[in-house]
């Protein structure tokens, strides 16, 4: 008894129920102009509402074309797919997100538009209408003057086996009533992820925009790599070097110390910057940072001990921004590794521009060359994006980007087009 309660009168039956009826509400006006549009041509005695039920039923086969039409509008899918969702007990995933673009997901909605309103408008009448006709059932055997009444006549109550069969044939029209509203609810929720369900072409656009977002996660963290992984490498080579010398050479501890509190504060401000576009969830195509105009800085840095030796050719300033702020990361990379796997060796910088292109040439001995220091590479679990942050950072340009052992010598080149400033 209580599964048989449950699915009559169950939450989501009951809600299932309100949307029937919501659906009737919508097709209210349409139908209203389809009585309007048929009462010419049918005979209709009395108002337009109060017509014959034959007038009724041909103004909802007129209405349901009309709603079918309304609901090819793009903005009626998240409408419907609202209601849906919260009413018919579908899980939200399976539903379509945005306004219908193409002329097939317009389709689709417009028929399960039509499909709502006309299954509620069916549920909504009966709704209506039952629930006194079975009242009125259940109270004829015990009123005389309800028998007699008008209202009997018309409805037919005036049968002999109504006297004594009344309240049964109440409860069960009432019981038919929920019935009928549990199987078009049903129905509803099992056509809903069909007809408002994402079609290949918004399948196609929710990927690209998953792509979009996934390429802007990349790009923050190839900066937050290679701006905050730069300035620890270099802070914490500072500060070993400073550590050692602590009793005996005071004067370096103290270019230390201002070497570390300058990059530090560096950083931070481009880390402000970058998790400045994380809280306002906006993305301009152009990260924030420091250019090719920062170079000489970034070269004379405490921490790169030697300096490194730096060949330049043609004139850099005319590099676009963006292109000269990718060529700034990709130097800064390079010279992390260097300073990371390399710490004490020769570094060679050399960065020229032609008519068409930016090339980027960085070398540093192996370990494990012949006169190179000994030196202890660090595990880093996680680590290791750095140089394929420098690759994606040179296609996004439209150029290459390589690294590898050459002769004796870690290399690493990029080539960066003049004409791939646009991201």
């Amino acid at each position: 008894m209580r599964r048989l309660r449950g699915a009559l009168l169950g939450r989501r039956v009951r809600l299932r129920w309100v949307h029937l009826i919501l659906g009737g509400a919508l097709l209210m006006p349409f139908w209203l102009l389809a009585m309007v549009l048929v009462s010419p041509f049918l005979d209709m005695p009395g108002t337009v509402v109060a017509g014959s039920a034959a007038a009724q039923f041909a103004a909802y086969g007129v209405a349901l074309p009309l709603a079918a039409v309304t609901a090819l509008f793009p903005l009626t899918r998240p409408l419907s797919v609202a209601a849906a969702r919260g009413l018919c007990g579908v899980a939200p995933e399976r539903f379509a997100d945005g306004p219908a673009r193409s002329w097939a997901a317009r389709v689709r909605t417009a028929g399960w538009f039509t499909l709502h309103v006309a299954v509620g408008g069916l549920v909504a009448g009966a709704s209506l209408a039952l629930p006194p006709f079975a009242l009125s059932l259940m109270v004829l055997p015990f009123s005389a003057s309800l028998r007699e009444s008008a209202l009997a006549s018309f409805w037919s109550l005036d049968q002999a086996w109504l006297v004594w069969g009344g309240v049964p044939a109440g409860v069960l029209s009432l019981v038919a009533l929920a019935a009928a509203a549990a199987g078009a609810g049903a129905l509803l929720a099992r056509q809903a992820p069909r007809l408002l369900g994402p079609t290949p072409a918004d399948r196609l656009a929710a990927a690209e925009r998953r792509a979009a977002e996934l390429a802007v996660r990349n790009r923050i963290a190839r900066e937050l790599h290679d701006s905050v992984g730069h300035a620890l490498s270099a802070v914490t080579l500072q500060a070993g070097a400073a550590r050692k010398v602590l009793d005996s050479d005071v004067a370096f501890v103290r270019e230390a110390l201002a070497a570390i509190e300058e990059t530090t504060r560096r950083t931070v401000g481009e880390l402000d910057s970058v998790l400045g576009l994380l809280r306002q969830g906006e993305d301009d195509g152009e990260l924030p940072g420091p250019g090719l105009e920062a170079l000489d800085r970034l070269l004379s840095a405490p921490g790169l001990r030697p300096a490194p030796a730096v060949t330049r050719g043609g004139d850099l300033g005319r590099v676009p921004g963006p292109v000269s702020r990718e060529a700034y990361r990709i130097v800064q990379e390079g010279l992390t590794n260097a300073v990371r796997h390399a710490a004490g060796a020769a570094v060679s910088l050399r960065i020229a521009v032609d008519e068409e292109e930016l090339e980027i040439t960085m070398e540093n001995p192996l370990p494990a060359a012949p006169g190179a220091p000994a030196v202890r590479r660090p595990d880093r679990p996680g680590g290791g994006r750095g140089l394929t942050g420098v690759g994606e950072r040179a296609r996004l340009l439209g150029g290459t980007a390589a690294a590898g052992p050459v002769d004796g010598v870690w290399r690493l080149t990029a080539r960066l087009p003049l004409t791939g400033g646009s991201r």
